[in-house]
């Protein structure tokens, strides 16, 4: 058994049944960043720790429903304007990569959510979408401030795109949501059942609320608890403003990025409380877990860790409960036609 199977606490047996691993890949072509497997694995085979092709179904292990992916080929995917590639750190975070995390642990699907290095072009993005169809629904990011955006929103959501990310950039959090073409976003959003994704501060969210009375239909998604405990404490009156969204329905709050938040110190366990008052708001059926990796795999945290705070820790949840946190509420919000 590997160390990676070991630490998620995977069986030998287990590992047979799920582990997704490149039969096809080659070294040189991950650490190129190519995507170049065979067939078998472009129609969601799976191969056990010897190589061996086995059937597998992707729906039946836990979703990651935050990950971001990059390639070094950026002759193929160039960065946006005012990126560099030093600044691409790890260099590479390819969908190969990944795997070498999140299979090891059961995670058979995995949202990616697009990275700002490449701007409003989502292609690297679809790319992986295409090559791996059943494994990875997408968030992308366009330009809000397009005169018809949402033209470009059912274009996307026709290549696995399932949600949006939007964050405040350089407007004020008490106006960012006002415009035109975001109006045309959520709008668009409750009609296809496309997710508005939050990548806010809790400073953010009285404007979000106001948003949400306006678009009871539009699906949203908080990202990384609002950041709640970012700066260190987690602070009662954030995860009040928080729960405060927790009035409409179709609302969800990720949990996710362990490393950075609250003590930033595995197992995390200092998380628990705010966990606790989450479940009680929202329900377990409006929470889901992820990593966000790459970043929850470095400065010595692990995917394993991110994983067992949900899976281990929380023994106030059911198994139920647990299961809709680990697997079934990213399936519906991302997975689900018509979600």
């Amino acid at each position: 058994m590997s160390r990676a199977m070991a630490a998620c606490g995977v069986s030998a047996g287990w590992d047979r049944r799920r582990l997704l691993r490149a039969g096809a890949l080659s070294v040189a072509g991950a650490a190129s960043g190519g995507l170049r497997w065979g067939r078998h694995a472009a129609q969601g085979a799976v191969a056990d720790g010897a190589g061996r092709l086995v059937d597998g179904d992707p729906a039946s292990g836990y979703v990651d429903a935050h990950v971001h992916v990059w390639t070094p080929d950026t002759h193929r995917y160039p960065l946006a304007a005012g990126f560099r590639r030093d600044e691409m750190q790890p260099a590479s975070f390819t969908p190969e990569e990944l795997f070498e995390h999140a299979r090891p642990c059961g995670v058979t699907r995995v949202v990616l959510i697009q990275m700002s290095f490449y701007g409003f072009d989502n292609s690297y993005m679809l790319d992986v979408i295409r090559t791996y169809p059943g494994i990875f629904a997408g968030v992308a990011v366009i330009d809000d401030s397009a005169a018809h955006p949402e033209v470009e929103m059912q274009r996307l959501a026709e290549h696995g795109v399932r949600g949006f990310r939007i964050y405040p950039r350089n407007l004020p959090v008490d106006r960012w949501l006002d415009g035109e073409g975001m109006a045309a976003m959520w709008r668009c959003g409750a009609e296809r059942g496309l997710a508005m994704c939050h990548l806010v501060n809790p400073d953010a969210l009285p404007a979000i609320d106001r948003m949400c009375e306006r678009f009871p239909d539009t699906p949203v998604v908080i990202d990384h608890f609002a950041r709640i405990g970012v700066d260190g404490p987690i602070r009662d009156t954030d995860v009040e403003a928080l729960l405060r969204l927790a009035r409409h329905p179709r609302t969800y709050v990720k949990v996710s990025a362990f490393y950075a938040l609250g003590r930033k110190k595995a197992p995390y366990t200092d998380l628990i409380p705010m966990i606790r008052r989450l479940v009680g708001g929202f329900g377990p059926q409006r929470l889901m877990w992820a990593t966000d990796c790459p970043y929850q795999v470095q400065a010595g945290h692990t995917y394993a860790d991110s994983l067992a705070l949900v899976r281990d820790h929380l023994d106030f949840l059911s198994a139920d409960e647990r299961e809709w946190l680990l697997r079934r509420t990213a399936t519906q919000v991302y997975f689900a036609e018509g979600a």
